[in-house]
């Protein structure tokens, strides 16, 4: 007698089950792709550097391409923001060639994505640059919890309503609404930024009761879980939707960088497929759904959620040939000359002490504000700029956002708090010389904002102007010990300086100025003395041009104690962290 391959005949029953229902028109699959946190990583070639790029939109278009094949109109593309800042094409095309569509715009449209959200750095381009992108793009741009303040209603739509197959599939986007922690107000003025929860309630009600939608996909430019969180609402917020509002088939997220997969249950028992592909378009997420109808009404049957690598797909030649004038003139912007270093500098050394990388930004602030002390962090893990010509591409790496410049009046005690949180989450607090110097944790080496780190390295701050030490083996908030200004006058902890730093911390990023120093967020506004009219990357770039010829050197301001310890320390965990390089 023959064994009967148990598997297999349930496999085949399926399979001619499926094809039985489909061939009575009564199963749909659809298939749902999201790109998300693109940064700019539009064509292979990265401006910045100026080499081969990875990923990229030319090599989505070539998978997306495949699946219309596939799929034909049951393939629905969506964008999750984050898309108008990261690379020199978006800069030239938000701010120097105005007059065309923005480029941002023009990918949307040749792509035919079905729906757009806002992410917070296309706030942080500004009403000039965001209103005119979404005026030029041809699908629905989403955002059910901005809200104009006049209104009090979305201040672009709130939602969309697709129909493929006789299936109607709701999109509902949102954006993180931590907004105000991080951007001036005149970025995001006549806004409010409503909470997640609070907003998807109130709009799957309407999905529900009033467009009775089969499908509900929500397009969220939120992290999974935590961040910023505030009596008002949760900088990541995307899980605790999937969780706490029920009606969500898939929760499709971005703004975290971090890939993420799986499926979780809802508080009313169903589930909710979460996936988030990560950032500069290394890979896309996706959802496939099958529905069977019964007795007139959809029900979906399964839905599978997968990141798939775009890696190694084909470059689409049609889409790079398309923009070939547009990236033509880039290339010839970021190739200008500028100016010339004298040696080469590292953003990884900012992490072990004085850095030549960093406290060239700090004494540029300094000498164009004409501030009493400075604040910078390193933007990026490992950067570098190498000695010789320096271009305009080499000042995305100097400078990775488009931050304002601030100058603000903040008391010494207030320095030393800040001082005290950033290196609370940046430096191990030592018991022996044997300990890590950095705070590291092997957990988050996958994670890219935080690379091996237990804390975001954008938001370890040091300082220029004052002359201080860390003494890691003391307890968190007594470690800084600021000896006196670098010009040899006292510092003291009752009076007022005039502090430099950028728009993202002094409006509350990285809470330095909040937790930290101790100042209520509401005060933050009036503590501002200055603001600059244009991105801090353009002042530098004009320090430079100034000076042509620069020898950036480390300030020795500051330095961690007792060396005896974080010598040694810093040499292991840079070898832990970087290897030989």
């Amino acid at each position: 007698m023959k064994k009967i391959n148990l598997a297999g005949c349930l496999l085949a029953f399926c399979l001619l089950n499926c094809n039985m229902i489909l061939a009575n028109g009564k199963t749909v699959t659809l298939k749902i792709v999201e790109t998300t946190d693109v940064h700019g990583a539009f064509f292979p070639y990265d401006f910045i550097n100026r080499q081969s790029k990875d990923g990229t939109l030319a090599r989505v278009s070539s998978y997306i391409n495949r699946q219309r094949a596939e799929y034909g109109e049951n393939l629905i593309l969506l964008e999750n923001g984050d898309i108008l800042q990261g690379q020199p094409v978006t800069y030239y095309s938000n701010y120097i060639d105005t007059l065309n569509h923005n480029i941002a715009a023009d990918l949307i449209n040749y792509l035919k994505y079905d729906a757009q959200t806002i992410g917070n750095h296309d706030v942080e381009t500004g009403h000039k640059v965001y209103d005119k992108w979404i005026s030029e793009i041809n699908c629905p741009v989403l955002g059910a919890n901005i809200i104009d303040s006049q209104t009090g209603l979305p201040y672009v739509k709130p939602y969309t309503i697709l129909r493929r197959s006789g299936v109607k599939i709701a999109v509902l986007g949102m954006l993180t609404p931590a907004i105000p922690n991080w951007l001036p107000k005149n970025l995001w003025s006549g806004l409010r930024f409503e909470d997640m929860a609070i907003s998807a309630r109130k709009w799957m009600k309407v999905l529900k009761e009033k467009e009775k939608a089969d499908i509900v996909i929500g397009l969220f430019h939120s992290g999974r879980e935590g961040g910023i969180t505030t009596p008002e609402y949760m900088e990541d917020a995307s899980l605790k939707v999937a969780r706490e509002v029920p009606g969500f088939n898939v929760v499709m997220f971005g703004h975290d960088h971090t890939r993420f997969v799986e499926t979780i249950k809802n508080v009313a028992g169903e589930y909710v497929l979460c996936l988030n592909p990560a950032n500069n378009a290394m890979a896309v997420g996706e959802a496939t759904i099958t529905l069977e109808k019964q007795k007139g009404k959809w029900h979906v049957f399964h839905i599978e959620g997968s990141l798939p690598s775009v890696v190694k797909e084909p470059i689409d030649t049609a889409f790079t040939g398309q923009y070939k004038l547009f990236t033509e003139k880039v290339k010839s912007y970021v190739e200008e000359v500028i100016g010339e270093f004298e040696q080469t500098i590292y953003t990884r050394d900012s992490y072990f002490g004085n850095s030549a990388f960093n406290d060239l930004i700090l004494n540029l602030q300094l000498q164009i504000t004409g501030a009493d002390i400075a604040f910078n962090a390193p933007l990026s893990f490992n950067e570098s700029i190498k000695k010789g010509p320096i271009r305009v591409s080499d000042m995305f790496n100097l400078y990775k956002y488009e931050n304002q410049l601030y100058v603000m009046k903040l008391t010494g005690e207030e320095i030393q708090n800040y001082l005290e949180m950033s290196y609370d989450q940046w430096v191990n607090t030592m018991t022996s010389p044997d300990d890590h110097l950095l705070l590291l944790d092997s957990t988050t080496s996958g994670d890219a904002q935080r690379l091996g780190f237990k804390h975001f390295t954008f938001n370890f701050d040091s300082a220029a102007g004052i002359d201080y030490e860390v003494d890691v083996t003391k307890p968190d908030g007594q470690k800084v010990k600021i000896l006196n200004m670098s010009n040899g006058k006292p510092f003291d902890k009752k009076a007022w300086y005039k502090v430099a730093l950028n728009s993202y911390r002094g409006n509350g990023g990285g809470e330095l100025l909040t937790r930290g120093a101790g100042i209520p967020q509401q005060e933050l506004e009036n503590r501002i003395i200055w603001r600059s009219d244009k991105d801090q990357r353009h002042y530098l770039m004009e320090a430079i041009k100034k000076q042509r010829v620069m020898n950036p050197k480390p300030n020795h301001n500051w330095r961690f104690v007792p060396e005896a310890w974080t010598k040694p320390a810093a040499e292991r965990d840079r070898q832990l962290l970087f290897g030989g390089k």
